[in-house]
């Protein structure tokens, strides 16, 4: 029972989850980590720490900050920093952590201060651009790249890979095979030109589960870790990590004709029993989710949030639950999911997850 807005992270979720994807894998397969963006909103430093604990093999952030924090919390396992900015390349190099160099400007940077650091062997990770047309080298290039680098005694090149786009999709599979096609021309070819082939990984949750031919060396696992697939049928399988739980600090009577909230943007047909929770579109819970879109439960019933979510505050409609001030209200959580609650508001549980406030108070369930 919690007594103020609380995100709740279940490790035993977690290592559920864990133990799923690795049962998906053939026993040499490395498993990454991805705990970027706060561990999916959650907590990246016990998400990490519990992981290593469980035995994973990398990790993955998506900024030298983020990599940072993970050491300086004690985290030794190697890290991918998937989208390093040329800027923070020292920091990177002073806490060991292992950037993602995709275009000849980045490249080139980390080549000019190697050399003039005097490293040797520094890991580095390749990134090739098979279609999501995000970062990455152009995949046909692969085979110049690895010629130069084999020049380069400062670098050591750790992995190479890629990113699928839409392997959650099966209507798109034709599209998912030309990437796995692309790049598996493009690592071949780099491993030639080379001289020895570094780690690949490709796959992402969903690539695991709809394409394990393509799992090559390891595979980078996220949304998955924490408990959702963008597939419904394969989210059985996995258990949600974390839960946001609030309560209700007010209860007022509305009667017939009166508005609610901002705007006055709803109105009451009858007279309403109307519960005020602390937590708004500053915590994570955005506009999108009011005037009848989004939803909580209390004590197993729904309550629509009625009215403009406001930045700290939103208000549900409990006329028909018999609640009290102090209640305990769940906003998601195993049951009532926030890949169901994202939903309703046109969007994804990423997207959901990742905005919830670290203002929030996290609790974790051991």
């Amino acid at each position: 029972m919690v007594t103020e807005t609380t995100l709740e992270i279940n490790l035993s979720a977690l290592k559920e989850n864990f133990l799923f994807i690795k049962s998906k894998l053939a026993p040499e397969t490395l498993l990454l980590a991805v705990v970027k963006a706060f561990g999916y909103g959650s907590d990246a430093i016990e998400v990490a720490k519990f992981l290593e604990e469980l035995g994973v093999d990398y990790f993955a952030v998506a900024y030298v900050s983020e990599g940072i924090e993970l050491r300086n919390a004690g985290v030794k396992s190697p890290i991918l920093v998937l989208h390093p900015q040329i800027s923070n390349f020292k920091k990177a190099i002073q806490f060991s952590l292992e950037p993602s160099l995709y275009s000849n400007r980045v490249l080139k940077a980390f080549i000019e201060l190697s050399a003039k650091l005097g490293l040797k062997n520094y890991p580095v990770h390749i990134k090739f651009n098979t279609g999501l047309n995000r970062l990455g080298f152009p995949h046909e290039s692969s085979g110049l790249i690895a010629k130069n680098l084999s020049q380069k005694n400062s670098l050591k090149i750790k992995s190479l890979f890629s990113h699928l786009a839409a392997s959650e999709d099966l209507n798109e599979k034709s599209f998912t095979k030309l990437q796995i096609e692309a790049f598996d021309r493009a690592s071949k070819s780099f491993g030639l030109s080379y001289g020895e082939m570094p780690i690949r990984h490709l796959s992402n949750t969903s690539g695991v589960l709809n394409f394990p031919s393509a799992n090559y060396e390891m595979v980078r696992c996220g949304i998955g870790l924490y408990g959702y697939d963008n597939n419904s049928k394969k989210n059985n399988f996995l258990r949600p990590v974390a839960s946001l739980k609030t309560i209700i600090s007010q209860i007022h009577k509305v009667n017939k004709g009166e508005s609610v909230g901002y705007n006055r943007a709803f109105f009451a047909n009858e007279v309403k029993k109307i519960a005020t929770l602390p937590l708004g579109h500053a915590d994570g819970v955005d506009r999108r989710y009011g005037n009848g879109v989004g939803h909580v439960v209390i004590r197993g019933s729904v309550a629509p949030i009625v009215g403009n979510v406001c930045m700290d505050m939103i208000m549900v409609d409990v006329s028909n639950i018999d609640c009290s001030e102090g209640d305990e209200v769940v906003v998601f959580d195993e049951t009532s999911t926030a890949q169901d609650l994202s939903e309703k508001a046109g969007t994804i549980s990423y997207e959901l997850l990742t905005a919830i406030s670290k203002r929030i108070k996290r609790s974790i369930v051991k």
